[in-house]
């Protein structure tokens, strides 16, 4: 087992390969984690992993407040995470190359990264200024008949988007050839789909291609049968990405 050590951002929602994730970077603990990015030469990978939270918060508490008001916020890259940062998070999670970091007048950073690939943490270290996490390369394994799932996805999606659009009375704009490489089927429908962040981790943590592609097949048709039947359903907008808070 051949394991890397990287800085570690947890998030609200997961990343998958191949997927954008623009950031807006405020708290102290991220600003020295893109500080200490900025010290690898711009022609290197500017690499980070991004897991989802299971249970703790995004953003840290910044002033006092309930139960107590007059409590002071815990501070440090573990504020938010409890004594034990490996149970708040999900186990899986993704590499994230930040291709820009824009450093405000503020100090602030404004982010652009793309996920590459799964990883799974096997400890986090809260000794230095931000959480860093050791963590092993999970393989994309294709499985079985994943071409074959990979066009089914494909036209469920296709059906889940018109049925969405109708239901919030909006047209749908397609302009981009779908791909067609079963991997990157699944992460784009994975990450497109309006499902809950539970959902989308079982996704991530699929044990291949296939199994992914079969999983989201059901979801798909599931969705769009609810759609279908409550066209007044509300759904988050698939045509916008998320920004963290962070």
């Amino acid at each position: 087992m051949t394991t890397v050590r990287l800085p570690l951002f947890p998030l609200n929602s997961v990343l998958f390969p191949g997927l954008v994730l623009p950031l807006n970077v405020f708290e102290e603990r991220y600003r020295a984690m893109m500080r200490d990015l900025l010290k690898t030469p711009e022609e290197e990978q500017r690499l980070f992993a991004v897991v989802a939270i299971r249970d703790g918060l995004e953003v840290a508490p910044s002033a006092p407040g309930l139960p107590d008001p007059t409590s002071q916020p815990e501070q440090g890259p573990t504020a938010g995470f409890g004594d034990d940062p490996l149970k708040a998070f999900h186990t899986v999670g993704c590499v994230a190359d930040a291709a820009t970091i824009r450093e405000r007048a503020d100090g602030g950073f404004e982010v652009l990264a793309t996920g590459t690939s799964r990883v799974r943490l096997h400890s986090i270290d809260t000794s230095g200024a931000f959480l860093t996490a050791e963590v092993e390369e999970l393989p994309e394994e294709p499985g079985e008949e994943a071409g074959a799932l990979a066009a089914g996805v494909l036209r469920a999606f296709r059906s889940y988007q018109k049925r969405l659009a109708g239901a919030r009375e909006r047209s749908l704009s397609t302009g981009a050839e779908l791909p067609d490489d079963p991997s990157v089927v699944s992460y784009l429908v994975a990450a497109a789909a309006v499902l809950d962040t539970p959902t989308k981790q079982r996704l991530l943590e699929a044990p291949d291609t296939a199994s992914r592609l079969h999983d989201e097949l059901k979801l798909l048709r599931a969705e769009t049968a609810i759609i279908r039947n409550l066209p007044s359903l509300p759904a988050t907008d698939l045509t916008r990405g998320t920004t963290s808070l962070n």
